[in-house]
C-alpha cells in the first residue's frame, strides 16, 4: 500500500511548484488581465473584476503547465515532485485551483460586491475551472513522466 495522506499530496504539489515560471505566468496574466480590460473598455463595456479574474487564473495555469512541463530540472526533490504531479494530475491539479480561489475570493468580494457567499461561488467556480483545465492539461503531458526516468 503506497498511500499518501492529504497534506503529503499538498506538499508534492508546492515542491513541483517551487520551480515554477512565476515570472512568465506573472507577466502573461498581467497582459492578459490589461488587454480583457482594455477590449471591454475599447467595446463599451470594461469588466474590470472580471479581467482581474482571468489575469489570475491565467497566472495559475501557467504557473502549473510550466512546472511540471520539464520533469527533468531541478533539485532531485524537485524533479521527485515533478514526476508525482504527471502521474496524478488531478491531485496535482488542487493546488493551483486552490491558489486561484483565494486570490479570486478578495477580489469578488470587494470589487463585485456580490457579498460573502457570492463571492466565494464565484471564486469555487474560477477555481473550479483552473482545476478541470490544468488537470486535463497535465493528463496530456504523462509522455513526460515516462520518458524523464
Amino acid at each position: 500500500m503506497n498511500e499518501i495522506s492529504r497534506r503529503d499530496e499538498v506538499s508534492l504539489s508546492g515542491a513541483a511548484l517551487r520551480g515554477a515560471p512565476w515570472k512568465s505566468a506573472a507577466i502573461g496574466g498581467g497582459v492578459v488581465a490589461s488587454l480583457s480590460y482594455g477590449v471591454g473598455l475599447l467595446s463599451g463595456g470594461g469588466d474590470l473584476v472580471w479581467a482581474l479574474g482571468l489575469g489570475i487564473s491565467l497566472f495559475a495555469l501557467i504557473a502549473a503547465i510550466g512546472a511540471v512541463s520539464k520533469p527533468e530540472e531541478g533539485d532531485r526533490v524537485t524533479r521527485q515532485a515533478r514526476l508525482w504531479s504527471l502521474r496524478h494530475p488531478f491531485k496535482f491539479a488542487l493546488l493551483p485551483a486552490g491558489i486561484v480561489a483565494v486570490l479570486d475570493y478578495p477580489l469578488q468580494l470587494v470589487l463585485d460586491g456580490n457579498g460573502v457567499f457570492g463571492s466565494a461561488w464565484d471564486a469555487l467556480w474560477h477555481g473550479a475551472l483552473v482545476y478541470l483545465i490544468s488537470g486535463v492539461l497535465t493528463l496530456t503531458m504523462q509522455g513526460r513522466a515516462r520518458s524523464a526516468r
